[in-house]
């Protein structure tokens, strides 16, 4: 028996809004203004085996000094790493006000026991992480074991304590955008602070359908209870262009209370790079050389 109410999305209507929001004209301040909260938004990441300290003090300089040369740009949202990597980056961030993420519950498969799950959330906040991204067993979701992923995004939000809770759902694997909802659903009612489409090692990653539904469930929640919950699209987002259109979708769903780093984010390293370049054209009149922007 399914305790989760289904919803049944109508995806030619999705792909409906999705149209109009990308065929929305912005101003040329209007679009500055949203660059510079896009950039706001990011949580900057490494996630590879070959990760070491340097390359994550690297990040977190980064994420400090996106682009000194561009007067009154804001920092990044956070930096995203491994539990390893936590103390690391809280050293060069600290009293910034960029957020420490960190991946747990075995990041990306998340086919581990939950005492290990567990275990790694509490490294990584013991080591001081703002946040934990933690994955859903999408294979206990796909055979209809819906109490079993309840249950386990429960027990890590528990383990977060005072730490935010983004709730990966995996969506490029879950096939289509009915289970999109119906995981959301799941998710939000276990605890979750934010919902995230994609670890981003899994094709297709965040698409703006994906988002869309994701966003109607965050909306439906709090029309029925007062309570926010924030989103995060995640992977495949690379140009500023798509980011403003993501922005677009995000303030005519949920409106401006969502309008923030609080509540949405993007997660797409590459994405910064873009939008540096486009500020640059936009306050310069020029591109800068992609040779002045670091490639991490």
């Amino acid at each position: 028996m399914d305790p989760f109410k289904s919803v049944i999305i109508d995806q030619v209507g999705i792909e409906e809004r999705i149209a109009r929001f990308n065929s929305r004209s912005i101003k040329k301040q209007s679009k500055i203004q949203g660059l510079k909260l896009a950039l706001n938004m990011i949580d900057l990441t490494t996630l590879e085996g070959k990760d070491t300290e340097g390359k994550v003090i690297q990040l977190c300089q980064k994420a400090l000094h996106v682009a000194d040369n561009i007067p009154n740009l804001p920092t990044v949202a956070a930096v995203c790493v491994y539990p390893t990597h936590v103390a690391t980056a809280k050293q060069i961030l600290k009293n910034s006000g960029v957020k420490i993420a960190s991946v747990a519950t075995a990041f990306p498969s998340g086919n581990s026991s939950l005492q290990i799950k567990l275990e790694d959330t509490k490294i990584a906040v013991d080591n001081g992480a703002d946040e934990i991204d933690m994955v859903i067993s999408r294979g206990e979701f796909l055979e209809g074991n819906y109490n079993f992923v309840f249950d386990e995004i429960n027990a890590v939000k528990n383990a977060c304590g005072a730490a935010r809770l983004k709730v990966i759902l995996e969506t490029g694997e879950l096939s289509t955008l009915d289970n999109v909802r119906k995981a959301s659903d799941i998710a939000i009612a276990a605890g979750a602070d934010f919902i995230k489409t994609s670890t981003g090692k899994i094709q297709p990653a965040a698409t703006m359908p994906v988002t869309l539904v994701m966003l109607l469930a965050i909306k439906d929640h709090y029309q029925k209870t007062g309570k926010m919950v924030g989103m995060k699209p995640a992977g495949g987002i690379s140009t500023a262009k798509s980011a403003l259109q993501y922005l677009v979708m995000l303030n005519e769903t949920l409106g401006p209370k969502w309008m923030n780093n609080e509540w949405f984010r993007f997660g797409a390293s590459s994405l910064a790079n873009d939008i540096i370049l486009q500020l640059g054209k936009e306050q310069q009149g020029a591109y800068y050389s992609k040779d002045y922007i670091s490639i991490d």
